[in-house]
């Protein structure tokens, strides 16, 4: 899994992934790259999925510990770019009527808070 990290607008941070998040595939790097992006007082965040290739349960934990840890902050998360077998899982597990879900990350940072 690759994992890269960028600037939308102020307040605003999409983090891209890539690749596989499976067990054995991903680490801490994202919960400490949330910590990080509060700290630095970005209080919405989208996490882009386009070029997920891979999700199971394990990947699937990563977006609910992020999205407490952002909600407890006082942020907001949202996800972009889903399709295919990578939205099913949120669908199946119904996590799509908890985090908002977009088509591009244009459109997610085209959304106020």
């Amino acid at each position: 899994m690759t994992i890269s990290c960028c600037d939308v607008r102020e307040g605003m941070a999409a983090i891209s992934l890539s690749g596989q998040m499976t067990i054995g595939s991903t680490d801490g790097t994202i919960q400490v790259l949330i910590e990080d992006l509060l700290r630095q007082g970005k209080r919405t965040i989208i996490f882009d999925l386009a070029d997920v290739t891979a999700l199971d349960s394990t990947g699937v934990g990563h977006f609910i510990a992020s999205y407490n840890k952002i909600t407890a902050a006082g942020g907001e998360m949202r996800i972009a770019g889903a399709s295919g077998r990578i939205l099913s899982t949120f669908q199946i597990s119904k996590l799509d009527t908890v985090f908002p879900f977009y088509v591009t990350v244009g459109d997610a940072a085209a959304e106020n808070p």
